[in-house]
């Protein structure tokens, strides 16, 4: 006779689809790093490391609402478009100051990431994650 695995042991229903949605929301995020990076080293020249930063955090939120509204968070959230966008960068402002601290600190103190801020960028987005995900998961697409 085969058995299953109890719900204790597995994390029932609901721990794996939160797992299977953090999965998504890195995913999301990897592309929000992507974006964020190419937007800061195209307005860097422009705007200095800290407006180009700044910009670049907007811009990517934005996607990343974006993208989570379609897939990580499929079917979830209320509102229009507009109030879940708003919803969603107003729960992040936690996340954007861990996120844009690091970065900012990173590039006032460390030489090397100053003339590489990919890794302030890179470290800014790992800080936020988990307070973003939890943010979006409680308050923007329940």
């Amino acid at each position: 006779m085969e058995t299953r695995p109890s719900r204790a042991i597995t994390g029932g229903g609901r721990h794996h689809a939160a797992i299977a949605e953090f999965f998504r929301f890195g995913c999301v995020g990897t592309l929000g790093f992507l974006i964020d990076t190419a937007t800061v080293y195209a307005l860097a020249g422009a705007l200095g490391l800290y407006g180009a930063g700044a910009v670049a955090y907007l811009v990517a939120a934005s996607a990343n609402w974006a993208l989570n509204r379609v897939w990580t968070f499929r079917g979830r959230g209320t509102g229009g478009v507009l109030r879940q966008w708003a919803r969603f960068l107003a729960t992040n402002t936690a996340g954007f100051v861990v996120n844009r601290g690091v970065y900012a600190a990173l590039i006032a103190f460390l030489p090397l990431v100053h003339a590489y801020p990919v890794l302030a960028v890179a470290a800014g987005a790992v800080a936020g994650m988990g307070l973003n995900f939890f943010s979006a998961r409680r308050f923007v697409f329940r």
